[in-house]
């Protein structure tokens, strides 16, 4: 049996994530400890306390995240499944972040400070109002990209998340994602629905952001993985630290392939994947592109137990 760790992006928040976590695993609150300090304010607060509106401040929400993955991986380790017990591991979009923490290629302290500056940059990019994100459900991804294409007239619009056979976000200027969702409904879209985003991600108006993360990226040690990293730009497993940093900031701008790369997993022999961390939604995502491949969501203690019970 081979085994992927995947590492969920933003979206999954809930105010509580990863409290019972640290309430059961000295290792776990450690996480939150750490990353509270590399910070400098109680961000362990917020993700417990809430209020959810400022939790999911995309400069809260991506350090918040990847913070209870680790936790999650943590409690995991105290019971005796490490990191290595995984061929691959990924992440969907900051989830990529939590991914190269967990194989040891980031600093826990270097990967808090980085979705933080990640955060801001990404939210900073685009004045409010000028960008937005939608999501074509019922359409491939040729499909959409063809409706995103003859949206732009002029504008950005492009794909920006592969997330299964039958979803993809788009994201772009306001006035051709608007466009977009009218066309992809006259061309058969099940559902097409602009989305509660603060900032078109993953599009070429995220380019001051990408210039942004490419200067924070230059100033941290990447290490190799332990185990290679299924890169969302690329759909491969992928190992070299430079190559990682450069992946990192093309990210910032690119789609976000994740089906082709659970596919990519599934065809390099994958048969079960662990979501570690917040929310189920990359569980029902790879259900629909890899039926074969098992998933387990691993977030609470009762998760865990669970998934080392076998």
């Amino acid at each position: 049996m081979s085994r992927a760790f995947v590492f969920p992006g933003q979206g999954a928040q809930t105010v509580g994530m990863g409290k019972a976590l640290a309430e059961a695993y000295p290792a776990a609150r450690a996480v939150f400890d750490e990353v509270d300090e590399a910070l400098g304010e109680k961000l362990s607060a917020l993700i417990w306390d809430g209020p959810i509106e400022e939790l999911t401040l995309t400069a809260n929400a991506q350090p918040a995240l990847m913070a209870t993955s680790i936790a999650a991986l943590r409690a995991l380790e105290a019971e005796g499944v490490g990191i290595e017990s995984a061929a691959f591991v990924a992440g969907h979009s900051l989830g990529e972040y939590s991914a190269l923490c967990a194989a040891g290629a980031l600093s826990l302290a270097d990967t808090a400070r980085l979705l933080r500056t990640r955060g801001r940059a990404m939210q900073e990019a685009v004045p409010v109002g000028v960008g937005a994100m939608a999501a074509l459900l019922g359409l491939d991804f040729e499909a959409a990209s063809e409706v995103a294409a003859e949206a732009a007239q002029g504008e950005v619009c492009q794909a920006a998340n592969d997330n299964d056979p039958a979803q993809v976000v788009i994201s772009g200027h306001k006035g051709a994602v608007e466009r977009a969702v009218e066309i992809a409904k006259a061309r058969g879209a099940k559902r097409a629905v602009l989305l509660p985003v603060s900032a078109p991600f993953h599009c070429a108006l995220m380019q001051p952001a990408a210039a942004v993360m490419s200067e924070a990226l230059a100033g941290v040690v990447i290490e190799a993985p332990k185990v290679p990293l299924v890169a969302n730009v690329r759909a491969e497993a992928v190992s070299n630290p430079a190559l990682i940093r450069d992946l990192l900031v093309a990210q910032v701008t690119g789609s976000v392939r994740w089906r082709e790369s659970v596919a990519w997993m599934a065809g390099a022999g994958v048969t079960e994947i662990w979501e570690i961390g917040a929310g189920k939604a990359l569980s029902g995502m790879i259900r629909r592109i890899a039926r074969e491949i098992a998933t387990r969501p691993v977030s609470t203690p009762e998760d865990v137990a669970a998934a080392v019970a076998g």
